[in-house]
């Protein structure tokens, strides 16, 4: 059975800022309004349910607050370079950015990309949802235009 959460639904968006060094078009600064929705595979649970919306719906909100009105920068870029002191600077591409450190999330990713994103979400729904054992999978979709997104999933190993 198949349990999803509908970001463009439930409201689950966040809007921010970010290139792709070295691309031609998305090397410059630009924004988006994501979209994160969330897809569960699963066996029906005793009560009823393959799992409570709740505790999934609370912890992407929590992320996409995170990531809200920010610039995303990719910590782990090897085109890019982050040098953090009172503001963040970044150099990329012969361009030089320097940027408040409030207006920041460094991300633990190489890149910004929705690909990117998409994990860097799946992983912090993995780390912070205690997940019932009858979830097999998880997946996690970053739109960043109605019509043009990024999944990635992880298969869980069975509990008990």
């Amino acid at each position: 059975m198949r349990l999803e959460i509908d970001g463009e639904f439930a409201g689950i968006r966040f809007s921010a800022c970010h290139f792709i060094a070295g691309h031609h078009k998305c090397g410059r600064l630009h924004g988006h309004t994501y979209v994160v929705s969330l897809r569960l595979q699963g066996d029906m649970g005793k009560d009823g349910m393959v799992m409570d919306f709740i505790p999934l719906k609370k912890e992407l909100r929590s992320i996409v607050e995170e990531l809200d009105h920010r610039v995303l920068v990719p910590a782990n870029s090897k085109r890019i370079t982050v040098a953090l002191g009172e503001e963040v600077f970044i150099k990329a591409d012969g361009k030089r950015y320097v940027l408040p450190k409030e207006d920041v999330v460094l991300l633990p990713t190489e890149e910004s990309s929705a690909e990117e994103l998409c994990t860097f979400i799946l992983r912090k729904v993995m780390e912070n949802v205690d997940f019932p054992p009858n979830i097999w999978e998880v997946e996690v979709g970053v739109h960043e235009e109605l019509g043009q997104s990024a999944w990635a999933s992880k298969r869980l190993e069975a509990k008990g």
